[in-house]
């Protein structure tokens, strides 16, 4: 379902739950709002319990592979995600999470083809459902190195639904990786205009600082910090990238710890498991660090800032040989943090030649 409607979704949701609390269709609709409102443990219980009342119904194992991944349980939403496909051979919503399983576990042209045998099934009519569909090839096309085909797809989705905010925002990083800042700024402007989250609002801090506006970098990471902070407690919030924002921006270190430990209590995806281990590192923790950062990668995702992390790590640990392996990995995929691993490989291995 694309952001826009989610919202209103929920609602109508809700009201239809506390309708009629025992339907099958209400109770899988308090799954999606559980989801929504990030509570994925509860989730997943409750879809499990869904599963044993109704055990061939495709969506209920949609939603257990949703709850799944989000909590970092990859191989049970890989066998939920097999499930849906076995029922019903060539789903449109199977597809999208088979693509999203294989882009973690480091099969990019796995990836590619699942989503593009959604792509293929969705009527032209439903234009924000093939925007979402073509967001997601183009950031595909992206990580694997290949901007103009990244570029393309993402026009293409803003064709089909202008202005559609995840388009906006995977734009953004092809200008980013282009190097025309001011270019991604005004895509992020309008990307937070739209959904006006503190998260957007950290990227487009992070996009003004590289385009140079330092007088406004100051405010936005001010204004980023109190938003995420009203809802840090809340478990749908912005807490990884208050986490990253504390850690390498404001260098309180103290705090993005203590952040991270509240979001691995509640979940151990690979995102969740980088920023505590990020956290971990810049308190001085590299041992754990390490521990927490190879977990993640253990999965198989190909991430350029997971491997700088990585690197970095290692390297700050005495590895120097993980440290150029993880580096070089990271200097080889389209990210921000791509052009720090190739200034740091760049440096590891010019010391080596001395």
């Amino acid at each position: 379902m694309n952001k826009r409607l989610s919202a209103l979704f929920l609602i109508i949701s809700s009201f239809a739950v506390a309708q009629a609390p025992k339907n099958f269709d209400t109770e899988k609709a308090r799954v999606s709002i559980l989801l929504g409102e990030h509570e994925f443990a509860a989730a997943l219980d409750l879809a499990k319990a869904l599963n044993k009342r109704v055990p061939d119904d495709v969506m209920v194992y949609g939603l257990l592979a949703d709850a799944s991944l989000e909590l970092g349980n990859y191989n049970d939403a890989e066998t939920s995600t097999q499930w849906m496909l076995n029922l019903r051979p060539g789903n449109r919503p199977a597809l999208i999470r088979t693509a999203r399983l294989r882009e973690l576990f480091g099969d990019a042209e796995g990836a590619y083809e699942a989503i593009d045998l959604a792509y293929q099934s969705t009527p032209p009519t439903e234009m924000e459902e093939r925007a979402a569909i073509l967001t997601e090839m183009g950031h595909l096309r992206f990580s694997s190195g290949n901007l103009d085909a990244a570029e393309k797809l993402l026009q293409q989705a803003l064709t089909a639904s202008p202005n559609y905010p995840d388009a906006l925002a995977r734009l953004a990083q092809v200008r980013m990786a282009q190097k025309r800042y001011g270019d991604a700024v005004v895509l992020l402007q309008q990307r937070y205009q739209l959904v006006s989250r503190p998260g957007n609002l950290c990227e487009l801090a992070e996009a003004l600082q590289l385009a140079g506006r330092e007088s406004e970098v100051k405010k936005a990471f001010a204004e980023f910090e109190a938003q995420a902070l009203l809802e840090s407690g809340k478990k749908d919030n912005s807490n990884r990238e208050l986490i990253f924002y504390y850690a390498d921006h404001a260098h309180r270190p103290t705090q993005a710890l203590k952040l991270a430990e509240q979001e691995y209590g509640w979940r151990h995806d690979v995102y969740t498991l980088d920023a505590y281990a990020w956290a971990l590192h810049v308190n001085g923790q590299d041992a754990q660090a390490r521990k927490q950062i190879e977990t993640a990668l253990a999965v198989g995702i190909r991430d350029a800032k997971l491997f700088l992390h990585a690197g970095v790590i290692a390297l700050k640990s005495g590895d120097r040989t993980a440290a150029e392996r993880y580096l070089k990995q990271s200097a080889e995929l389209n990210s921000k943090e791509s052009e720090q691993a190739r200034d740091l490989f760049a440096k590891l291995t010019q010391s080596a030649r001395r």
